[in-house]
């Protein structure tokens, strides 16, 4: 395995032992911790190995209950909001290049191709205080989330992401089609969707 598998490994382990029943506040504060205690072993993991030793994974974490949704998130794994046929980003990226974007130097446009657009500037792993960014909201019937990794969301963009989500599907369905699409623009960074759907 690459540092970037076993740090998703991690996160992955970290967030899975959330027990069940949780209130919101307790269930936001808890996944935090998850992933905080997640960074301190990467970085503990990456001391051990040796000198420019590097284990990270961007994140991107939703959650929803009573009617609220908050979303965690470091680097450039995104969440989108589809709702009442509209498309909105409700992340920003930790980026080299979003950063770029942010100042005016460079255009959304071009940002997706420019050499350094993997060039991240959060991760879980990559630096021993982990900086969450954070976005919360309320939760409207026929909500539809999508979650997914740099590798659909840049290979795709925002555009291709909304004319698939306009041609219709559900759940699972709509998150291998994303997948699909973006291995049919040539992806060669992570591919993971994940469509969450409020009744």
């Amino acid at each position: 395995h690459g540092g970037g598998e076993i740090a998703s490994a991690r996160v992955v382990e970290e967030l899975r032992r959330l027990p069940v029943g949780l209130s919101s506040g307790e269930l936001l504060a808890r996944t935090r911790d998850a992933l905080l205690t997640a960074n301190a072993g990467l970085r503990d993991e990456a001391r051990a190995r040796g000198p420019g030793a590097m284990l990270a994974s961007t994140v991107v974490a939703l959650l929803v209950r009573g009617g609220h949704f908050a979303c965690l998130w470091a680097g450039d794994s995104r969440c989108y909001l589809w709702r009442n046929g509209y498309l909105t980003r409700l992340t920003r990226d930790h980026s080299m290049v979003q950063e770029l974007v942010d100042s005016g130097q460079l255009s959304e446009e071009r940002a997706a191709h420019h050499p350094h657009a993997n060039v991240v500037t959060r991760a879980v792993g990559a630096d021993d205080e982990l900086a969450l960014d954070k976005v919360t909201g309320q939760v409207a019937s026929g909500d539809l989330f999508v979650l997914t990794s740099d590798g659909v969301a840049k290979d795709l963009g925002d555009a291709a992401i909304a004319a698939a989500l306009i041609a219709g599907g559900e759940g699972q369905g709509l998150a291998d089609s994303l997948i699909a699409l973006a291995m049919a623009a040539g992806s060669t960074d992570n591919v993971t969707a994940v469509v969450v759907r409020c009744a």
